[in-house]
């Protein structure tokens, strides 16, 4: 939780790879495949590519494109490589929704609370009639499972609809998940830093009962102007700013408590810059949306750790399919009294069949054109918006990245390989950022995430590489770029302060040195650089050994 820029000489420690097997999937590989990757037609992208930009590719581009070539058909080797693969940063990760869920199942035991036998429902003791004590699941393993599957996609049938069981899981463990917020990000900043990792932003709901009661005080007004000066009144709204801060410090002491950031044995937490973007519940009262909506930007303007805000809770639900146009109309107008806060939205988190097709004409469209959102969440329906391909060369042409959680839109929507928008957003040019949206609840991490885009669409080595120089460049924390002009449509080219530099070869050059420590944009990205090169020296060199 403590805003850091890590030392930007740090790389990855990806361990030299043990001889590869000569299998099937290999035999077929040596001199064969590094051939194949230093001619013209493999550097030429296929439909899954076409967005990305021709550039030259370096011998440690290679040379590792070659070992992911050469492991497609070894799934422990391949396992290992996106483990180890440098992945940039989770810009799509609700921070309850990301923690393990047997993590919950312990701070639950800890705290002494109960679960409901009808619904597993976390709830305050004492334990009465209809509860068991959560503690019983230390002992019970039956017990145990049962409350893993009923807060996780765990064992979730594969084949069935996974959309109520995804959002009912919440509630059900959300006694837990809000009285620890510093020790589920300890837990969640040390699986970022070890899955390579650089960066964090991470999801929370700040001052939530103190932002109802503000809400049910002021009431609703229809002119937004009025609305807001209701909650600014005699300091109402700055005194709700005051209390989400509070909840912060506490969260921030627990944090650095938990992850022992202030002893020798610090864990990797430590080191991870992480900030927050503030939930707003889209399934609420108009007066209580706009209210946190409020909270959110006015936080990011005045507190470092705040960023931005996004709409959360079901697409489809019923209140939020109503009012969604009113939301983004709550969005611009608040953007034009805040507009130092970022914004990024839930939209097109839609699929037919779960709305009436005309709520699936326009939600991406109208987050882009109306609210302003700088980056989209899901964008899952875009194909089925009206003039969606307008919508996708707007968003090509203003840098309006989309986040892609995979598992979650198989989870929830039931869409993946070919009916996911994925290679239609790269194909118009689009910023793509891969991230994992609740990763306790589907039990996935941004490793296998990576690993489905490779597998499903074919992508290469520099495809990934780029994918994950995307999820630092779309970021929003503060600072000049390590990159010069649109990356995605021109390619990856060092800005000038730092042109002609080799990240992981040697230290900046006073130039450059100067960015790095003006910029914690540039300093992280500088950082993933460097990791790549020490990546690219392990698993590369292993190719060229083999050859």
């Amino acid at each position: 939780m403590s805003v850091r820029c890590p030392d930007d000489d740090a790389g990855v420690t990806a361990p030299i790879p043990r001889s590869l097997p000569r299998s099937s999937s290999l035999a077929v590989a040596g001199l064969g495949a590094l051939a194949l990757l230093t001619s013209s037609a493999l550097l030429t992208p296929g439909p899954a590519r076409a967005a990305s930009p021709p550039r030259p590719v370096t011998a440690g581009e290679r040379g590792t494109a070659a070992y992911l070539d050469a492991v497609r058909h070894e799934p422990r080797l391949l396992s290992d490589f996106f483990r180890h693969l440098p992945k940039g940063a989770d810009l799509h990760n609700h921070l309850s929704g990301a923690v393990a869920t047997e993590y919950l199942i312990e701070l639950a035991a800890d705290d002494g609370l109960c679960v409901e036998t009808a619904t597993l429902t976390a709830v305050a003791p004492p334990c009465g009639a209809g509860t068991r004590p959560a503690a019983d699941a230390r002992t019970d393993r039956a017990f145990h499972d049962t409350i893993l599957r009923a807060w996780s996609m765990q064992d979730f049938p594969p084949d069935q609809n996974g959309h109520d069981h995804f959002f009912a899981t919440f509630g059900k463990f959300a006694a837990v998940s809000e009285r620890h917020r510093g020790k589920l990000l300890a837990e969640v900043g040390d699986d970022v830093a070890t899955q390579n990792q650089f960066y964090l932003e991470t999801m929370v709901t700040p001052a939530s009962a103190g932002a109802e009661r503000l809400a049910a005080e002021v009431g609703w007004d229809s002119d937004l102007a009025k609305l807001h000066g209701k909650l600014t009144a005699g300091g109402k709204l700055d005194r709700l700013v005051a209390e989400a801060r509070e909840e912060a410090d506490d969260a921030d002491a627990e944090f650095r408590t938990a992850a022992r950031c202030d002893t020798a044995h610090p864990r990797p937490a430590c080191e991870l810059p992480v900030r927050f973007i503030s939930h707003v519940s889209r399934g609420s009262s108009p007066e209580r949306v706009f209210t946190q909506i409020a909270l959110g930007m006015r936080l990011a303007e005045s507190d470092p750790r705040f960023l931005a805000v996004n709409l959360v809770q079901p697409e489809d639900g019923e209140i939020a399919l109503r009012d969604y146009r009113l939301h983004l109309r709550m969005l611009n107008h608040l953007r034009g009294v805040y507009p130092r806060a970022h914004l990024t939205l839930h939209a097109g988190e839609l699929w037919p069949g779960l709305v009436k097709p005309e709520h699936l004409k326009f939600h991406v469209d109208q987050a882009v054109d109306v609210a302003g959102a700088e980056r989209i969440g899901h964008g899952v329906d875009l194909v089925h918006e009206d003039d969606w391909q307008r919508t996708a060369r707007t968003m090509a042409d203003r840098e309006i990245a989309v986040e892609v959680p995979f598992t979650s839109n198989a989870q929830i929507l039931g869409v993946r390989g070919d009916d996911h928008p994925f290679t239609t957003y790269r194909r118009y040019g689009v910023p793509v950022v891969l991230s994992t949206d609740d990763p306790g609840v589907s039990r996935t991490d941004i490793s296998r995430e990576y690993q489905y885009a490779a597998e499903t669409y074919d992508l290469s080595y520099p495809d990934l590489k780029d994918l994950a120089r995307a999820s630092l460049e779309y970021a929003f924390l503060p600072g000049g770029s390590l990159w010069h002009g649109n990356p995605t449509r021109h390619g990856y080219h060092l800005a000038a302060a730092c042109r002609g530099e080799r990240p992981g070869l040697a230290a900046p050059r006073p130039q450059c040195r100067r960015l790095l420590d003006a910029s914690p944009r540039a300093a992280v990205q500088w950082r993933q650089e460097v990791a790549f090169h020490t990546f690219e020296r392990a698993f590369g060199s292993t190719m060229r050994n083999e050859v």
